[in-house]
């Protein structure tokens, strides 16, 4: 368990992670796959702020940018930590299951 800006998460932090490939889905969703190798989805409707609203465009949230391990839209205008993109993703597998 560990603590961010006050909010409790389960599990481990972990740090240094990386995005390794990023691919859009319907529904605002993104698989993505880390340096650990695991593969989770992530909910872009969750982001917040102003700095997120370029994201409803379709032709710009269809094309993500990784640079240095981070996801990036709009020529860099917009990313999101990594760390930040798997603490609020969710495990995938290859089956099709969600954990």
């Amino acid at each position: 368990m560990y603590i961010i800006d006050g909010i409790c998460y389960a599990g481990e932090l972990k740090e240094g992670i990386t995005v390794v490939a990023v691919k859009v889905l319907p529904g605002r969703i993104l698989l993505v796959t880390f340096s650990t190798g695991e593969k989770r989805l992530f909910d872009t409707t969750t982001l917040k702020g102003s700095a997120f609203k370029v994201l409803e465009d379709e032709k710009i949230f269809a094309n993500p940018v990784l640079r240095d391990g981070v996801i990036t839209w709009d020529n860099e205008r917009v990313d999101i930590a990594p760390e930040a993109v798997y603490l609020k993703s969710y495990l995938y597998d290859d089956s099709g299951k969600l954990d």
